[in-house]
C-alpha cells in the first residue's frame, strides 16, 4: 500500500510476544515442584511424565500430563530455557487418564409414590 502524497508512511510496531498458555502444548501439570514421594504416587493417571529440572542451580520436579514427551519438553524448553530439562521419565501413576479425577455422578433421589387408600 502506498502512502498520500506529502505524508510519511506509517512505521510497523514490532510483534508483540506472545506466551504460549499449557492448552498450546497439550499439556497439564499434575504437580508442581514436589518431591519424589509425591512423584512415585500409584494414584497418578498412566499418561503423566516426571519432570526434572534445574533454576538458578536448584533442582526441581514436576508431573506433568500429555500425550507426547516432546510437547513437555517443548513447555518446559519454552519457559525455563536451555539446559534447564535434565530428565524427563514415565510417571508411575496406574489409573487410565479418561478415569483420572473423574468425580461419580450423583444418585437422583427416586420419587416415592403416595398410596392411596381406596
Amino acid at each position: 500500500m502506498t502512502a498520500p502524497v506529502g505524508k510519511a508512511p506509517a512505521t510497523a510496531e514490532p510483534p508483540k510476544k506472545i506466551e504460549k498458555t499449557t492448552d498450546q502444548y497439550s499439556c497439564q501439570v499434575v504437580l508442581e515442584k514436589t518431591t519424589h514421594d509425591k512423584a512415585n504416587d500409584k494414584q497418578l493417571p498412566s499418561d503423566a511424565f516426571n519432570v526434572t529440572y534445574l533454576i538458578d542451580g536448584k533442582e526441581h520436579l514436576d508431573v506433568t500430563r500429555s500425550e507426547k514427551m516432546a510437547n513437555v519438553f517443548d513447555m518446559y524448553y519454552d519457559k525455563y530455557g536451555k539446559g534447564a530439562v535434565q530428565s524427563i521419565e514415565y510417571g508411575h501413576g496406574t489409573i487410565r487418564p479418561n478415569l483420572w479425577n473423574v468425580k461419580p455422578p450423583e444418585r437422583k433421589r427416586r420419587k416415592r409414590r403416595i398410596k392411596e387408600d381406596e
